[in-house]
C-alpha cells in the first residue's frame, strides 16, 4: 500500500446504526458512505454530536491491534451524556469498532510506524426538531480511513500561541464534540499559512498558562520530570495518559502542573501528543510576536517516549500495562459482519 496522507479515502464498508422509541436498531455494514437525516436535525442545528478518534495497528506478524479501546469507550460515552445522548457499552462501542475494521481489513496499511488504519466512531442527534431540546433519534456510525502522519515528527517544529480561546473555562472542553473543533478551525488554518505546525491555546480564565493544542495534549520535559498542564477546560488525551505511565517506566517523575508561557524556555524538551498527533516534538512558541525557543532537534526523551508508545501499538514491545486488544483473534467478529454480497437496507 502506497503512504497515506492524513486525508479521508474510500474504504468497503460502513456501519451504520439508529436510535429510536428508546432502544437501538439492528446495526448495518453497508458499501454506503451517506446516511440521510432530516434537515431540522439537533445534530445540524444545535451541535449534538460526539466523536471519538483511534487507530488499528499492523503488527509484523499481520495482526490487527487495537489501543486501549475502552478509554475511548468511556470517554465517548461521557461525551454523550454531556449532550444528552444515548449512552452505549464497552461491548456495544468496541463491538462496532472490531465489525467495521475487519470488514475493511484490505485497507489496514502494511506494519510501518508512519501508517494506521484511523477509526472514527461518532453519535449524532436526528428527527425533526426545531426546538432547543434533546433529539429522540439519534445516530450512530463508524467509519474508517488509511493515513498517514497528521503532524511532522522528523525534527522540533515551531508552533503558535492563539489568542483566541478555545472553549469556556468551564464548559465544553473536556467533551470530544465538534463545536469544540469547528471553534478552532480558522485560527489553525492561519497557524499553518503562516509556517507553524499547530496552533496552542491558553488557559480561558487567565491566559497566562498553556492549555492545549488544537486537536492535542501538550507535554514538557524539565530534568528528570513529564509535565503536562492541569487545567479543567482540557480534553483528556489517552496517548497523554498513555506517555505518563510510560514516562514513570522511564524512571520520571509525572506532574499534572501549570506551564506558564514565561516558564517555556526553562522546558528541555517540549511535545505535542494524541492519537492523530501521536507524538511530535516542539521546537518554538511564539505568542505575540515574541518566540520561546525550546529545542532544534527532537529530544531524547521525546524521542524514547515515541518509539516506546508505537512499538507497543504494533507489537513490537511486551504490553506491561494490558492496553492492546486484537482484532483479528477474535473469529466471532470475523463471521459476524454482513459481506457486500449479502443482502443491504438502504439507509
Amino acid at each position: 500500500m502506497n503512504k497515506k496522507s492524513f486525508n479521508f479515502h474510500h474504504v468497503d464498508m460502513y456501519y451504520h446504526q439508529f436510535y429510536e422509541n428508546g432502544e437501538w436498531k439492528e446495526p448495518i455494514m453497508s458499501e454506503n458512505a451517506y446516511i440521510n437525516i432530516e434537515m431540522s436535525s439537533t445534530a445540524l442545528h444545535y451541535g449534538q454530536q460526539a466523536f471519538e478518534g483511534m487507530k488499528a495497528y499492523k503488527t509484523k506478524k499481520g495482526n490487527i491491534n487495537l489501543f486501549r479501546p475502552r478509554m475511548n469507550a468511556s470517554r465517548f460515552r461521557k461525551s454523550c451524556k454531556f449532550l444528552m445522548m444515548p449512552q452505549i457499552s464497552d461491548q456495544h462501542f468496541i463491538s462496532a469498532i472490531k465489525k467495521t475494521i475487519i470488514a475493511n481489513h484490505n485497507h489496514v496499511p502494511e506494519y510501518d510506524y508512519k501508517q494506521a488504519l484511523y477509526v472514527r466512531p461518532f453519535m449524532i442527534g436526528i428527527g425533526h426538531n426545531i426546538g432547543l431540546k434533546s433529539a429522540n433519534k439519534f445516530y450512530f456510525g463508524v467509519f474508517v480511513v488509511p493515513v498517514g502522519e497528521y503532524l511532522k515528527s522528523d525534527k522540533a517544529h515551531p508552533y503558535l500561541i492563539s489568542e483566541q480561546d478555545r472553549v469556556a473555562p468551564i464548559g465544553t472542553g473536556p467533551f470530544k464534540i465538534g463545536g469544540n473543533y469547528g471553534a478552532v478551525m480558522k485560527v489553525q488554518h492561519n497557524a499553518k499559512e503562516q509556517g507553524y505546525q499547530d496552533v496552542v491555546f491558553l488557559d480561558p480564565k487567565t491566559h497566562t498558562k498553556i492549555d492545549e493544542g488544537a486537536g492535542s495534549n501538550i507535554f514538557g520535559i524539565k530534568g528528570n520530570q513529564y509535565i503536562t498542564p492541569e487545567s479543567k477546560s482540557i480534553l483528556k488525551s489517552i496517548t497523554n495518559d498513555s506517555l505518563m505511565l510510560l514516562a514513570k517506566d522511564l524512571g520520571l517523575e509525572v506532574k499534572i502542573n501549570d506551564i506558564f508561557i514565561k516558564d517555556i524556555e526553562t522546558f528541555d524538551e517540549m511535545g505535542a501528543c494524541g492519537t492523530a498527533a501521536i507524538v511530535s516534538p516542539i521546537g518554538s512558541m511564539t505568542f505575540r510576536n515574541e518566540t520561546y525557543h525550546i529545542s532544534h532537534d527532537v529530544g531524547p526523551i521525546t524521542k524514547q517516549l515515541r518509539e516506546r508508545l508505537l512499538g507497543i501499538q504494533f507489537g513490537d514491545i511486551k504490553d506491561i500495562h494490558n492496553w492492546i486488544e486484537s482484532c483479528m483473534k477474535f473469529k466471532d467478529i470475523i463471521r459476524s459482519y454482513i459481506p457486500r454480497d449479502e443482502k443491504e437496507e438502504k439507509i
